[in-house]
């Protein structure tokens, strides 16, 4: 077992380039997984100024100085991003707070809706599933009081959070556009000299995240949009909210359309009942997710992804459960990387051999 080991060694790891790229890996990995709460708005700036790498590209090709560009671009995403914000939080906050108020008479209705079934299906319900059911649920209700009520409490560090955000990442979003390939020099100069697989590791994933990341964002807009609109001219109530819903949903493939898809049905069974207008709700909504899976992502992200869908749900699990948000936002390029990584890794004598 031993010498098998010794062997395998020798064959992944005689070349000192992939000693490197295992090294700048596992290093980035631990910095990472031990410093991402306290280096979060870093990553966060990071994230965007991928983002936004292209249009201040376009503009320079355009005629503008490096510097007017960068400020021209980070000026017009600040703006942007207040006027959404400033337009849709009040509306946002208004619909989850009548949801919230409305939530009781949408137990009540649903509590004797299934007291009902026992009478019409008496072989197939008994009253004893039913009242088990409703504890079940009303136990679920008050757990989920409980964490709104811790939330509420930690509103105040969460608005702090919040400013430290709205200050810091556009700072530091305009100096990693501004000064770009001095950070890189400077970067390069910690790395070993060896390191011919992490820079073909790194220019791969350079235009893998940048395409992911810019993608990901104009599928939040397209979608939420256009589902919000949807839902309005469907007369829906919390369309605007639904339609937040549905547009986030897209950050987790699979999993998230099959969350939210439970609020939007709820919304529309509560007010429609079991008319038409439900099914034209039902309908609308599985037209937009098939456009989304079978037209948009294959549009946006054909050059940027081919992976299995189950390595992307275990990906989404991993890195969500180790980074919450962001490591779900970031999950199909972080698996794109090992894919890369063990694309790049030197096959050694034998395995050329056996080939």
């Amino acid at each position: 077992m031993v010498n098998f080991f010794a062997q395998w060694y020798k064959r992944k790891f005689s070349d000192p380039h992939a000693v490197t790229l295992m090294v700048i890996l596992v290093a980035s990995f631990f910095f990472v997984y031990f410093f991402s709460q306290l280096l979060m708005p870093v990553f966060v700036a990071i994230g965007v100024a991928f983002l936004l790498d292209l249009p201040v590209n376009r503009l320079v090709n355009a005629g503008f100085s490096h510097t007017s560009a960068v400020v021209t671009i980070v000026i017009t995403f600040i703006g942007v991003l207040m006027i959404a914000l400033l337009g849709l939080m009040p509306i946002i906050w208004q619909q989850s707070s009548n949801l919230l108020q409305e939530v009781p008479n949408m137990i009540s209705q649903g509590q004797t809706y299934l007291l009902t079934l026992p009478e019409k299906y008496p072989e197939l319900v008994q009253v004893e599933q039913i009242n088990s059911v409703i504890a079940q649920t009303k136990e679920k209700f008050i757990e989920w009081g409980e964490v709104a009520i811790k939330a509420s409490f930690s509103s105040i560090s969460n608005i702090v959070a919040l400013l430290i955000y709205l200050i810091l990442v556009p700072i530091m979003v305009f100096f990693f556009l501004k000064d770009k390939k001095e950070l890189l020099t400077s970067f390069k100069g910690f790395l070993p000299k060896e390191r011919r697989m992490a820079s073909q590791v790194g220019n791969e994933m350079n235009q893998q995240i940048m395409n992911y990341v810019r993608g990901k964002v104009i599928e939040i807009i397209i979608i939420g949009g256009v589902s919000a609109v949807t839902f309005i001219f469907l007369g829906l109530n919390y369309a605007v909210l639904l339609g937040v819903l549905v547009g986030l949903s897209v950050l987790v493939p699979y999993v998230g359309a099959t969350i939210v898809t439970l609020p939007v049905m709820l919304v529309a069974l509560f007010q429609f009942g079991t008319n038409a207008e439900f099914g034209y709700v039902m309908l609308a909504y599985a037209i937009i997710q098939a456009l989304d899976g079978n037209l948009l992502v294959p549009l946006l992200f054909s050059e940027a992804v081919n992976l299995h869908p189950v390595v992307i749900i275990i990906a989404v699990i991993f890195f969500g459960g180790l980074w919450g948000f962001w490591g779900v936002f970031f999950a199909i390029p972080l698996a794109t990387l090992v894919k890369a990584v063990i694309n790049a890794w030197p096959a050694g004598q034998q395995d050329i051999a056996a080939e």
